[in-house]
């Protein structure tokens, strides 16, 4: 948008939200007042380059890339085919890495990647990282276009979004919307959500494709959607932050899988009776419940009945918001803990680390208290 002359404010606003909702304007003209009517045109010819259509092939391959959008809203057991479609984005041009959602390739014996111009390529999986839904895939290709990312924790509902893929497999397809909703969690789609939600049209076959700001940078990844009786958008879409995809792509290709952080605590939501317990002025942040012993909380100081407000200067709204916060992060990460204990606000620097699961016994945890009782 930063290309567009100025224009008189009230034709501005009036024909950039004409274009935006895809209100025909054919019948007016091309030129009012000697400037050019806002569009989304120059910020889609630069961008549409690095999103790719996905074909894969295999027994196992989903029927449509994205089926699972709505069988995990209407229980919908369709069998599967033999080929199936989703979306990518090209993260890499030097090296051909293209980012998707794990489960658009789960189970195929061959990928096929279809980019914006017409090339084909034959595509080796990286890795993948099923708890957050997301992989990592190359191709053999040169004259490349990357995409962009942009910081999603910036991100503010109402801001303007625009998704491109591949739905039903038609091939590259844009459609616009607002950011609905932030920090979108306890959906049961993936063991790792923090989902923006969207009302931009995402269909299945959008998997994997890019959810862009007006800039054509990428501040996420488009995964499921709440589907009507025939799968496809009544308005509610969800994708996974550029931050979030960020650092599992990069665990990706180093490592070809993901090490969660971990802090060695059980947590749980901040309930009425807690809040008052506590003396708390709300229900923001999550409350640990126990400390593993010898873990990185425990060797920082945290004990149970501490409030989590806070990492690393972002607020933590919810229990499910510092699990995802924490597993994003690689082992050895330095987190700057923000917590209540006894009404103070303190601060603290653990390291996270990755805990084994004998750790996670009754037995091993330290200061552990029944919560919930005044």
């Amino acid at each position: 948008m930063s290309h567009h002359r100025v224009m008189p404010f009230y034709i501005s606003i009036t024909y950039f939200f004409l274009a935006l909702w895809g209100i025909a304007v054919a019948s007016l003209p091309t030129v009012v007042n000697g400037k050019a009517l806002p569009s989304l045109a120059d910020m889609l010819e630069r961008v549409t380059g690095s999103v790719v259509n996905i074909a894969t092939q295999g027994r196992g391959a989903r029927s449509d890339g994205a089926s699972r959008e709505y069988q995990y809203y209407f229980g919908n057991k369709q069998q599967r085919k033999k080929g199936g479609t989703g979306s990518g984005i090209i993260v890499d041009a030097k090296k051909g890495y293209v980012v998707t959602n794990a489960h658009v390739i789960e189970g195929s014996g061959k990928i096929m990647v279809r980019l914006n111009d017409g090339r084909e390529f034959e595509a080796r999986v990286i890795g993948k990282d099923p708890k957050a839904d997301v992989a990592v895939i190359q191709i053999p290709a040169k004259r490349l276009t990357a995409i962009r990312f942009a910081n999603s924790d910036k991100l503010r509902v109402g801001d303007f979004v625009v998704a491109i893929g591949n739905p039903y497999g038609l091939g590259q397809t844009a459609t616009s919307g607002i950011v609905s909703a932030m920090g979108r969690t306890g959906l049961g789609i993936e063991d790792y959500e923090d989902f923006i939600q969207t009302d931009a049209p995402i269909n299945p076959g959008n998997s994997g494709g890019a959810l862009v700001n007006l800039r054509g940078e990428l501040i996420g990844v488009n995964t499921a959607i709440l589907g009507g009786k025939s799968g496809g958008s009544v308005g509610i879409g969800f994708a996974i932050p550029s931050n979030m995809i960020k650092n599992i792509k990069g665990q990706l290709i180093s490592y070809g899988q993901v090490v969660r952080g971990q802090l060695g605590v059980e947590i749980q939501d901040l309930r009425p009776i807690l809040v008052k317990a506590f003396g708390l002025k709300n229900s923001q942040g999550a409350l640990i419940s126990a400390v593993v012993v010898g873990s990185p909380a425990d060797k920082a100081g945290i004990e149970a009945g501490d409030v989590v407000t806070h990492v690393n200067g972002m607020k933590i709204k919810s229990s499910a918001n510092l699990k995802n916060r924490i597993g994003n992060l690689q082992v050895g990460s330095k987190v700057n803990l923000g917590y209540i204990r006894n009404g103070k606000h303190l601060r603290r620097m653990v390291v996270v680390g990755k805990i084994s699961p004998n750790q996670y016994q009754k037995q091993n945890y330290r200061h552990q208290k029944p919560l919930g009782a005044r």
